[in-house]
């Protein structure tokens, strides 16, 4: 195989491939990228086995094939070149020349035959969204997806329609809740589907820059697959079921305190300076119009500060960890004020935009 391709090209498509691979993984296949030719095309391929990302770009095919290389060397070495033009040969025992103007690499590439197949798609379950739309959905739930590898049905997001315009997204990590809908459907997932982490942080890369930009997206054999401009993605779903989170989001809450969101953001950082370093947690007491927060660390001292908020309960005093409260402040956005809807000290908090239920949060409360 011999090719020859545009230096920009090639580092975009280099892009999108490079990041997707492991760097740790049993299979020294998968460390590579798949070079190969296709209908006048140069096309690469990279996989973890759960996540995939195909691109394709115009080059001059000078002799057809197909080569594997270590994807992550590949980008850096296209990265550092000046020439406009970089040459790509296959040579004896797989091993690889790339050429730009008097620059010269060979490296050692794997036999292209191993490389795990591309997972198919179907035209057929194609629809069309908002690309700006589902990164803003993943923007404002994917920190709350669970870490803990043995609650696999928690490492994912929840997507599923609930009508034929209306689609929601929920995470949680069993600490916080996050939910988030938006009118981007159909999509053809009513049943709901658990899309894995990495997949959606590699889901949002591909959506940077999006704007009003279409994308289309498809659901076929425990699959989720994402085609934006010539990158395709393939995205292995999570086999189990998500907990009944509407049992988790709190309807009986009557005390409400309205706050301004920004400086109750910046108080927060500024007293959690002073809470332990693991458990972040600080004291949130509620009295009529006014909001006090405080940490207490043996070892560094302590911190309280005092906000005006428009409270309709009686006094109460919750503990929290304080960075699930930023988190969920850092996504929300500037809004002039938030509404936290409370019970008692045991019972979880919930978070929203006044006014505003297409975006709500849910917080377990902690002992202090």
């Amino acid at each position: 195989m011999e090719i020859r391709a545009r230096r920009e090209d090639f580092l975009s498509a280099l892009y999108w491939t490079q990041s997707t691979v492991e760097r740790r993984n049993t299979m020294p296949i998968l460390a590579n990228v798949l070079v190969e030719t296709h209908a006048n095309r140069v096309r690469l391929t990279a996989t973890d086995l759960e996540v995939g990302v195909r691109a394709s770009l115009n080059g001059e095919i000078i002799t057809s094939g197909r080569v594997t290389v270590d994807a992550r060397k590949l980008y850096e070495i296209v990265r550092e070149l000046s020439e406009e033009m970089v040459e790509l040969k296959r040579l004896d025992n797989d091993r690889v020349e790339i050429q730009s103007g008097k620059s010269v690499f060979k490296m050692v590439g794997l036999d292209a035959q191993e490389f795990p197949a591309f997972a198919k798609s179907s035209e057929e379950n194609r629809k069309e969204c908002p690309g700006d739309a589902l990164k803003e959905m993943i923007d404002k739930t994917i920190f709350s997806i669970s870490t803990d590898e043995t609650r696999s049905n928690l490492n994912g997001a929840l997507l599923h329609e609930l009508d034929q315009s209306k689609v929601r997204m929920v995470t949680t990590d069993g600490h916080r809740l996050s939910l988030v809908e938006r009118e981007i459907g159909p999509l053809g997932v009513d049943r709901g589907v658990i899309i894995p982490r990495k997949g959606l942080a590699e889901l949002r890369r591909l959506l940077e820059d999006s704007g009003e930009e279409k994308v289309s997206i498809g659901f076929a054999d425990n699959m989720v697959f994402v085609w934006k401009g010539d990158v395709e993605m393939s995205i292995r779903l999570i086999d189990g079921e998500f907990p009944d989170y509407d049992k988790v989001i709190p309807s009986d809450n009557n005390s409400e305190a309205s706050v301004a969101q920004h400086s109750l953001f910046r108080a927060l950082r500024r007293v959690s300076l002073l809470s332990s370093d693991r458990y972040r947690g600080v004291r949130v007491e509620f009295t009529s119009g006014n909001m006090a927060i405080s940490a207490n660390n043996p070892d560094l001292g302590e911190a309280v500060e005092e906000l005006d908020v428009d409270y309709n309960g009686g006094r109460l005093a919750v503990g929290y960890n304080a960075q699930y409260l930023l988190d969920i402040l850092g996504v929300l956005g500037h809004q002039d004020h938030i509404a936290m809807a409370l019970k008692d000290d045991q019972s979880p908090t919930l978070l929203k935009r006044k006014d505003d239920d297409s975006l709500v949060y849910v917080v377990m409360p902690m002992r202090i």
